[in-house]
């Protein structure tokens, strides 16, 4: 098996298990699915970034050799330590200080 068929595999195993949450999600009150948000919009999240990269072959059969590759992936993803709240707050830092930055420029007199 090439390496592109590899990947595509892998792909369309974890597409299958997305539908499969998807499908059990809308079973649920509107409450429940909200709680499910985060996971299912970073679920998608993983399944577009393995569409547009190429894992190496033992990569791509070591996934493949998981039942349900798309839950290990984002249980892996969701214990680790990452930045993400810290991202956040370096954006909102950010967009206060060009607001700060854009009233001091308007009160400064043309020279």
């Amino acid at each position: 098996m090439t390496n592109e068929e590899l990947n595509a595999k892998l792909y369309e195993k974890m597409f299958a298990e997305q539908e499969k949450y998807r499908e059990k999600l809308l079973t649920m009150q509107p409450e429940e699915i909200l709680e499910h948000a985060y996971e299912y919009a970073v679920r998608e999240d993983i399944l577009a970034s393995l569409e547009n990269n190429e894992l190496e072959d033992s990569q791509a059969r070591a996934l493949l050799k998981y039942a349900r590759p798309l839950s290990l992936v984002y249980k892996e993803y969701d214990n680790r330590v990452n930045e993400y709240m810290e991202d956040i707050w370096n954006t909102i830092e950010s967009a206060a200080n060009q607001k700060i930055q854009a009233q001091k420029d308007r009160k400064q007199p043309e020279r």
